[in-house]
């Protein structure tokens, strides 16, 4: 089989490594991908939001299947249009993909089927949303309602903080058009879950949980960034809350969704908080997140493209999906001063033994050498019996690596060991 993966980063490496498990599959082509991807797929520089290039490139090549990753494509229409085509895809379909495209949409979605979740208000005019600020308990947290890369979102600590957050969304357009309308929600407190689950728009069949480290600084400190690192499973994250999440969220979104004549097909994730009144949601993403798919995938047994085929088809019921034991940690190393100002076009030098455990978000292949691209540059990654054990391990690929100006955090899964002894 012909593959065909839509996007360039960590995330999109992992997914296709991990397809490249299967023995029938003979060729994968990652549009755009990136240098650090060179012995697992075939590069084609082509935009992920290029769709009628990617459909082209699609159609031309005789690709079997198509796997689209990241959200900007999917809420552009990137499925239906190579569905179109006649090329099968893993990922939801435009109208689906709205959950995540509109903070707004999933917002209403939730209040219309009782699914726990924040309170919140929704405005599309300043004066109105800066007369709420007035009143709103502080903190508050405040959405810009289209997709922003992962930043739209700003826990205000005050008022003048709340007050700046509506003004750079809405009047200074800090995210585009994406801040013409935001969210105002209240603020939640709790340990955070993500969920990652594949479901074919009637079956859900939720990964292993995960715990993501947003802050770029030990102690969770300094700025929001796409994530610095993750574990899996998540120590929080029972069974019985597993249990009360599927009952109470996972179903009830995809039977809604389906009821609004948006069935969804692919990967939904459920980005959640554990509050003392319950599980609620926090987000929902249309997609794999990232890296929390560099700690999940290494932890599934069965082979991912039969299970992707078993969603586009929707027969999931049919198959039987499983999991290893044991526990994954992803370290991300990123470029001094990420996710600010950073400097690009050190070169990478990651040894033999190492490179199987490293998922390349942000390099380019020059002159025969690897040399950093971006922000998040690099996901080391390892797993274990313990949580300890595949975060030592981790660390320890982490030492092998080298560029200059690279940075990391020193105390992914800290919290996580503190919650669950990193035993079991």
């Amino acid at each position: 089989m012909k593959l065909l993966v839509v996007g360039s980063g960590g995330r999109e490496h992992a997914i296709i490594r991990k397809l490249k498990e299967n023995p029938s599959v003979t060729e994968i082509f990652v549009l755009p991908g990136n240098g650090g991807m060179r012995k697992d797929a075939a590069c084609v520089n082509i935009g992920a939001k290029d769709i009628d290039k990617i459909t082209d490139f699609a159609v031309k090549n005789g690709i079997d299947y198509a796997v689209v990753a990241p959200d900007d494509p999917l809420v552009l229409g990137a499925v239906d249009a190579l569905e179109a085509a006649g090329i099968p895809c893993f990922g939801p379909v435009k109208r689906a993909a709205i959950i995540e495209g509109s903070k707004v949409f999933s917002k209403e979605l939730m209040k219309k089927y009782g699914i726990p979740t924040a309170k919140y208000e929704t405005f599309s005019d300043i004066k109105s949303a800066l007369e709420y600020i007035e009143t709103a308990p502080i903190p508050t947290v405040i959405k810009a309602d289209g997709l922003a890369l992962g930043k739209g979102v700003i826990i205000a600590q005050t008022k003048d903080e709340a007050r700046e957050a509506v003004i750079s969304m809405m009047r200074d357009k800090k995210f585009g058009e994406s801040g013409s309308r935001i969210v105002i929600e209240e603020f939640l407190t709790g340990p955070e879950v993500s969920v990652l689950s594949f479901t074919d728009g009637k079956t859900v069949v939720p990964m292993v949980s995960s715990m993501d480290h947003k802050r770029a600084l030990d102690g969770d400190r300094g700025l929001n960034t796409g994530g610095m690192g993750t574990v899996a499973p998540n120590p929080y994250y029972t069974a019985d809350i597993a249990k009360r999440c599927m009952e109470e969220i996972f179903l009830p979104t995809v039977r809604a969704m389906a009821k609004e004549n948006r069935t969804f097909k692919g990967c939904l994730y459920f980005g959640l908080m554990l509050t003392s009144d319950g599980p609620k949601v926090i987000e929902y993403n249309c997609r794999f997140g990232d890296p929390e798919t560099q700690v999940v995938l290494p932890l599934l047994k069965t082979d991912l493209l039969t299970v992707m085929k078993a969603v586009t088809e929707e027969r999931l019921a049919d198959i039987n999906v499983e999991f290893y034991g044991g526990h994954a940690a992803c370290v991300i190393m990123a470029s001094k001063g990420y996710p600010a100002s950073y400097e690009k076009g050190y070169e990478i030098k990651i040894p033999e033994k190492t490179e199987p455990y490293v998922y390349v978000a942000g390099a380019k292949f020059a002159d025969g050498k690897l040399f950093t691209d971006g922000g998040r540059v690099l996901g080391v990654t390892a797993k274990g019996n313990t949580l300890k054990e595949a975060l030592d391990l981790a660390y320890e690929r982490v030492g092998t690596v080298r560029f200059e100006n690279a940075f990391y955090r020193r105390d992914i899964g800290a919290r996580a060991l503190a919650a669950g002894n990193g035993e079991d």
